[in-house]
């Protein structure tokens, strides 16, 4: 997610005990770069982790959809994201879910559960451009699912790709907004989905923030999915972030997402 001038945006409650204050008192703090992470929200950030960084973003959600009489839930216990800045405006991106579905129905819950882990996500960034008056601060970033990395629930026949630009414009000292346009590829289904994200960020301290987003997809040749959700980030150190997220859909189809996290950047 994008951050305003102040503050830092960016979905879920997976505590890493172990170590997650490495090396954060060891650095001067006026020396630690600022950290942006690409959580809670689904609006991507342009910014790239710094050179020689290595930065860990995880968590876990909840949502649920219900359809006549059948509930879905979806529990994700692990949606960690691996950043790690390669060059001074570019990065490489690893990501891997670990994901359960339930079903119930007529108020009895289902023998069928689907468990295991989501394909592999590898990928890349790289920044476009910085802000300059009108023009907003550019980047670009795309992604690759195998399908052989999936448990056999989740194991799609062909390989997903995604694409998408971001922009990010500061509107104030302690506000800004930002906004994704890409496609996807997904599903074993060769048509396109469009995809758009519109998020405000706002900074009420300098360590606690909120923002409230708009995103979706529009498939070319299946019904569109709109979404919003809202949520706050807490920087507990300067290498060190916790977020926490709601939201559902407008269309049908999501009744609740819950979610919570934590980001943290390992020095060089």
């Amino acid at each position: 997610m994008y951050k305003p001038t102040k503050m830092i945006y960016k979905r879920t409650l997976y505590v890493l005990c172990f170590g997650i204050s490495f090396g954060i008192s060891a650095q001067n703090e006026a020396s630690i770069p600022e950290l942006i992470t690409d959580r809670p929200d689904a609006t991507e950030s342009p910014n790239t982790v710094p050179k020689g960084y290595f930065q860990v973003e995880t968590g876990a959600f909840y949502e649920s959809f219900k359809e006549n009489s059948l509930q879905t839930e979806t529990f994700v216990y692990n949606t960690t994201l691996l950043r790690y800045g390669l060059l001074e405006n570019f990065e490489l991106r690893l990501g891997w879910n670990f994901e359960e579905v339930t079903f119930t129905a007529n108020g009895l819950e289902q023998p069928n559960v689907l468990s295991g882990m989501s394909p592999l996500l590898a990928g890349m960034k790289v920044e476009i451009t910085e802000e300059k008056g009108w023009m907003p601060e550019i980047g670009l970033l795309g992604h690759f699912m195998f399908p052989f990395t999936a448990a056999s629930d989740y194991r799609p026949e062909t390989t997903a790709v995604d694409f998408r630009f971001s922009f990010a414009h500061t509107v104030s000292e302690n506000s800004s907004i930002a906004y994704n346009l890409g496609a996807q590829w997904g599903d074993d289904s060769p048509e396109a989905a469009y995809v758009y994200t519109l998020v405000y960020g706002y900074s009420i301290t300098d360590k606690f923030g909120v923002y409230a987003e708009v995103y979706g997809d529009l498939p070319e040749d299946s019904r569109a999915n709109h979404f919003w959700d809202a949520g706050f980030t807490y920087l507990l150190q300067p290498n060190l972030q916790l977020d926490a997220t709601i939201g559902r859909s407008f269309t049908e189809g999501q009744d609740i997402l819950l979610s919570a996290g934590v980001s943290f950047r390992i020095p060089k």
